[in-house]
């Protein structure tokens, strides 16, 4: 007799953890315990059951004997695996129980334990125990141990992988015995046995789940809407996933690490960046029918504010949204979620507007009967293009929209029109590509508009077949203030491959000049005079007393 250490096994019912208790008793270095705090867990609560009075006379009913002196008592192994149920850790059990040995949870989709809860039990949150497994993850976190979380949908799938892996998080060694155990009842099963083991008796090993699931008792609907958030929040700590259309991609660095936890808003809410999803049913999904803007913040001010507005609130009228929100409801929700996250400069916002969630999936507004969706997706962002030495454009074969099929004055979400242009200019290894109008004049790029600079001159495309944009807006006036000769029209492909100097204009990337175009050198290759001018004229506007102020930014 020593002392062994303790491996800890939570779970939910119904999750194959029997089956994995029987993996372990294969070993020739492990004892088991079945539920040994099941008889604290009756008395405490004085919970029902068929066999609550076998189980308190054969079982310590007290739970510090049984973290002391079962659990963590001497044993004649080098392990002890205790199988717990994540329901049955009660307050006041002593803190050994969490602190000492080895823990893991194993985790199962509620989809796939309701259709197959026993009658013996009918399924209850509680009963379910995910509420308790995330406490219990946390609790080990925060203990500086975070625990492996293992699928019940990767053990049957592959359980050798599995339990390898399992071995491996435990650093204990794999035994291919455990792959495998006789069927019948066993000496470690606990007195619970006969109304809960009679399927898993029959089993000799992990069995392949059905290739199709038996169909869900939508009795059971509103359990599962509580439960399945709380089992996908486990799920996101499994490290090998199965994934019924692909193999999962491993996770890729952000551009701004920041970024990994924000809060957005959604509807009429704010959530964490993960929980941040609109509805299937919603129209940005069914169509990308929805009006954005791209916000971007200095110094504790929205820069432009009003003037976005002013475009969403167009675009949503010429689309004929019903129930939009109001000027003042969605000023609040932009201040509330940069507020939450003390986002006051160097940040940028994508304000989203759908038409809303519909009653039914279709093309028709008249299925969109909750109102608009509103999102505001805030992040750290410093602009996106190298505006200090300049950027590569090549020219797309994708036009332009024409105002005879989409109205690019209306600033929708149906980008892809833009995203074939984007593509070919990656494919060029570009950081965007120029978009022509249906005549063959230069329109703007992918993402921004544009300017070039010819003999002292300033000239822009007309926003005929392009968006008209703010920071353009904006930045012919900063032209016409710095005493610049500013034209507006129609401008060929040539003009630009010949011109002194191009920069291009957005929220996102400011002003950004332009060194190369379709393999044509733009002037000298640098930065040219007049686009520094306005960079430092545009810069200095943003720092002015301009833009609507955060409330409590003075404050924070």
């Amino acid at each position: 007799m020593g002392e062994s250490e303790v491996i800890h096994s939570w779970s939910a019912p119904r999750s194959l953890s029997t089956s994995l208790m029987y993996s372990f008793a294969q070993r020739d270095d492990i004892e088991v315990l079945d539920e040994p705090l099941y008889a604290h867990f009756l008395r405490v609560t004085g919970l029902d059951r068929p066999y609550r009075e076998e189980l308190l006379s054969k079982m310590e009913p007290d739970g510090n004997k049984v973290v002391n002196d079962i659990i963590f008592g001497p044993g004649k192994k080098k392990y002890r695996f205790c199988k717990h149920m994540s329901k049955q850790r009660l307050q006041g059990l002593p803190d050994d129980l969490m602190k000492k040995g080895k823990h893991f949870i194993l985790i199962r989709n509620p989809l796939d334990i309701l259709p197959s809860f026993d009658k013996v039990v009918p399924p209850s949150f509680l009963e379910l125990g995910l509420a308790e497994l995330v406490c219990i993850y946390n609790v080990l976190r925060e203990l500086g141990k975070p625990p492996p979380v293992i699928d019940a949908e990767e053990l049957q799938q592959d359980p050798e992988t599995t339990l390898r892996g399992l071995c491996d998080d435990l650093e204990i060694p794999f035994q291919p015995t455990m792959l495998s155990w006789e069927a019948g009842p066993k000496s470690i099963d606990g007195v619970w046995a006969p109304w809960w083991y009679t399927s898993i008796h029959k089993s000799s090993g992990f069995k392949q789940a059905k290739k199709y699931p038996q169909p869900f008792p939508f009795s059971h609907y509103d359990l599962l809407e509580q439960s399945l958030p709380l089992y996908n929040m486990l799920r996101r700590h499994v490290k090998r996933k199965s994934s019924l259309l692909s193999s999962p991609l491993p996770n890729p660095d952000l551009p701004v690490p920041a970024n990994e936890k924000l809060l957005a808003w959604v509807g009429d809410e704010i959530v964490p960046r993960d929980s941040a999803k609109v509805s299937v049913f919603d129209s940005v999904v069914q169509g990308g029918d929805s009006v954005w803007e791209g916000l971007r913040v200095y110094n504790g001010k929205v820069f432009k504010l009003e003037e976005h507005l002013d475009r969403m609130f167009d675009s949503a009228k010429a689309l004929a949204f019903e129930n939009v929100p109001t000027r003042d409801e969605i000023k609040e929700a932009i201040f509330r979620t940069l507020i939450r996250n003390g986002m006051f400069d160097n940040s940028h916002i994508r304000l989203s507007l759908t038409r809303g969630k519909k009653v039914s999936s279709g093309m028709s507004p008249s299925f969109n009967l909750y109102g608009c969706t509103l999102i505001v997706l805030a992040e750290w962002k410093p602009p996106v293009y190298d505006n200090t030495r300049g950027i590569v454009l090549v020219t797309a074969t994708t036009r332009r929209n024409s105002p005879n099929n989409l109205d690019s004055k209306i600033h929708h979400n149906n980008l892809l029109n833009n995203i074939l242009a984007k593509i070919e200019g990656n494919n060029a290894k570009a950081d965007d590509a120029i978009m022509l109008d249906q005549d063959g004049y230069v329109s703007e790029t992918n993402a921004t508009n544009m300017f070039i600079v010819k003999k002292g001159r300033v000239l822009t495309p007309h926003a005929d077949y392009c968006l008209p944009g703010i920071t353009r807006a904006t930045v012919m006036d900063l032209v016409v203030k710095e005493q610049l000769i500013l034209e507006e029209r129609r401008i060929s492909l040539s003009e630009v491959h010949t011109a002194d100097e191009v920069w291009t204009t957005g929220t996102m990337g400011e002003l950004s000049p332009v060194v190369k175009v379709d393999g044509r050198t733009i002037g000298n290759g640098e930065v040219g005079p007049v686009t520094r001018r306005m960079q430092a004229a545009y810069k200095k506007l943003t720092e002015q007393e301009y833009g609507v102020p955060i409330p409590t930014y003075l404050e924070t």
